[in-house]
């Protein structure tokens, strides 16, 4: 196990990039790789955490049940509360009681910092319980959650421990007309009570950037749980309780869409963080604006990210990524890479190596050991993706691979590749947020930038190119908040993460993800003579 203060080790998706290269490389050679679509094995058995809301460190359980189910088998894993009005009413007094009164307004940032190491050891100490459920509840890969979410959600803890004691405020000398015998200061406090919401794509790690920074600065949280993935949040709640938290700093609200609506519109909060959907953000927005607080905002919303492949660009290094880029995560990923723009002179190349590679890819339960992509998180959003794959195929876009569900038992669906996709074609337009490729082709670096910047989104993009120079100088003219560079989804606590245009407001991770928690309160002193 690591010890505090040493360096993190390698970047986890660096690792998987590298292990995505070599599968890759080994279909590209020839080399035949095992595909079994055999989905007899029984899940794992593991013990199911408190299915209540978490209000004030008690569980309780409210009158109304909300099912739960495992993707991989449709069975239901467990029924949790349904939090309404009730819930919520408590878990915002236990918050803002905290925030205001509580043994956590007394807490020192230093004494938060240690809650939160407590709790990133206790998470790496139980990581592989966390995948199992994470696995059963979301579908995902447990290597995938074990390799990725985890590490990640732990990094990010600790990261934010590591700046609790040291937020501060800065001494101004005013130079003004009126400035003579004024001295000036900046104090930077915690905004308040937060009301956060987590979708259902990465539970673990989503938690992390919302419940992390907030600790840090010193902020209390009524934390909402996406409808299908509560388990895990609640797991975590029990390893905060275990950490140390004090009463009410934190409470999770497991619940449905009326619980995020009802949490959305409640006049107490002081801020709102969401995750989410561009559609629910834009609401969740308006709700705020009309707030008697005029509630602080950040929201990180979807994407239709491009991934620009160059003439001089490692095809080989470029196909390996795409497939982390698009297919992680069954594809539900708010950064995929769904709009693959390749240039001519290597389009034909680049899509013969991705077809092979694809149709290569192990579907199944995330619990089997070679899986590389699991079912989708539900029946709903099975369907949305299937219907969007007609959509491609009615509109003229040449299926080239995938294209229809896995089985008749469970939510799968067969990674898909489209090549000759148009710019106007649904599939171009919408978040798909599945398995499902779109390969593009480019002339020229003007098109490319011109198209890859066509939409109403913004969250990420990125350049495959062997001249630095020359990625570097589309990267700076590409309209999104991350642009990476021949690598993708590499993600770190310390690197600010958030959209352009409809993909968001604000920051999260870094130093930047600390300022949306913060307020910031200037002192003037005069003199007393």
């Amino acid at each position: 196990r690591r010890v505090h203060g040493e360096p993190y080790p390698i970047k986890t998706q660096q690792s998987m990039l590298l292990k995505a290269v070599s599968r890759s490389s080994a279909i590209l050679r020839g080399s035949t790789l095992p595909i079994s679509r055999s989905f007899s094995a029984k899940a794992p058995s593991i013990r199911i955490p408190n299915t209540g809301a978490l209000i004030n460190n008690r569980w309780v359980q409210g009158s109304k049940p909300l099912e739960t189910y495992n993707p991989a088998t449709e069975d239901v894993i467990a029924h949790v509360t349904d939090s309404g009005a009730e819930e919520i009413e408590l878990a915002f007094k236990a918050a803002n009681n905290a925030f205001y009164k509580g043994a956590y307004s007394k807490m020192t940032g230093y004494e938060r910092g240690r809650v939160l190491y407590r709790l990133a050891d206790l998470i790496e100490a139980n990581a592989h319980e966390l995948a199992v459920l994470e696995c059963l509840n979301n579908g995902k890969p447990v290597a995938e959650a074990e390799a990725a979410d985890i590490p990640l959600a732990v990094q990010c803890y600790r990261y934010y421990a590591g700046w609790a004691d040291k937020i501060g405020g800065t001494v101004i000398r005013p130079s003004g007309p009126f400035a003579k015998g004024l001295f000036a200061y900046t104090e930077r406090e915690p905004v308040g009570v937060v009301a956060s919401i987590i979708p259902w794509n990465f539970p673990i790690l989503m938690q992390a950037w919302k419940l992390a920074p907030a600790i840090a600065t010193g902020c209390s949280v009524v934390l909402k749980t996406a409808p299908q993935t509560p388990l895990s949040a609640n797991r975590i709640g029990e390893l905060l309780m275990e950490a140390g938290l004090p009463e009410g700093a934190v409470n999770i609200l497991p619940g449905g869409d009326e619980t995020g609506r009802l949490l959305g519109a409640h006049q107490g909060f002081d801020k709102i963080a969401f995750t989410g959907s561009t559609e629910v953000g834009r609401k969740i927005l308006g709700a705020s604006a009309i707030s008697n607080k005029m509630k602080r905002v950040t929201l990180e919303l979807g994407g239709k990210s491009p991934m620009v492949v160059c003439n001089d660009a490692n095809v080989d290094a470029a196909v390996a990524t795409a497939q982390v880029g698009l297919f992680l995560n069954q594809g539900q990923c708010c950064c995929a890479s769904s709009r693959i723009f390749v240039h001519e002179s290597v389009y034909d190349e680049f899509v013969a190596k991705t077809v092979a590679v694809t149709k290569n890819r192990k579907v199944g339960p995330g619990w089997h050991k070679d899986t590389v992509q699991g079912p989708q998180v539900s029946e709903e959003q099975m369907n949305k993706i299937l219907g969007l794959i007609e959509s491609g195929k009615k509109q003229g876009a040449t299926l080239l691979t995938g294209g229809h569900r896995v089985g008749n038992k469970g939510f799968f669906v067969a990674p898909t590749v489209f090549g000759d996709v148009a710019d106007d074609m649904t599939i171009a337009q919408e978040e798909i947020f599945g398995p499902v490729m779109s390969i593009f082709k480019f002339k020229d670096e003007e098109e490319v930038i011109r198209r890859a910047n066509n939409t109403e989104y913004g969250l990420a993009a990125s350049v495959f190119s062997r001249n630095f120079t020359h990625a570097r100088a589309i990267a700076n003219r590409l309209r999104a908040g991350t642009v990476w560079i021949n690598t993708y989804d590499t993600l770190d606590a310390t690197i600010p993460f958030g959209g352009f245009k409809a993909s968001g407001i604000g920051r999260e991770l870094g130093e930047a993800g600390l300022a949306a928690y913060l307020e910031t309160k200037s002192i003037v002193v005069g003199s007393c003579d």
